[in-house]
């Protein structure tokens, strides 16, 4: 049975500007967003907790198996 859950997307960032709401390393939720895509950018929930559109190069998306009990 698939859940919303299983369809959140994740990204790791892999370079930021200085100053920017982007952390190297840090983990991030990606939001669906088709538009963002045609023009090769991700739409990000940064450290401000709004999000907002990064290019695609800076993120390596991965991949979580999420596994969970409803008891």
């Amino acid at each position: 049975m698939q859940t919303p859950a299983s369809n959140i997307e994740f990204a790791i960032c892999i370079t930021a500007e200085e100053g920017g709401d982007l952390e190297v390393c840090k983990l991030y939720q990606v939001l669906p967003d088709a538009k963002a895509q045609e023009v090769g950018c991700l739409r990000v929930i940064d450290e401000s907790g709004e999000d907002y559109l990064y290019p695609e190069n800076h993120f390596v998306i991965i991949k979580l198996a999420l596994r969970y009990s409803l008891c």
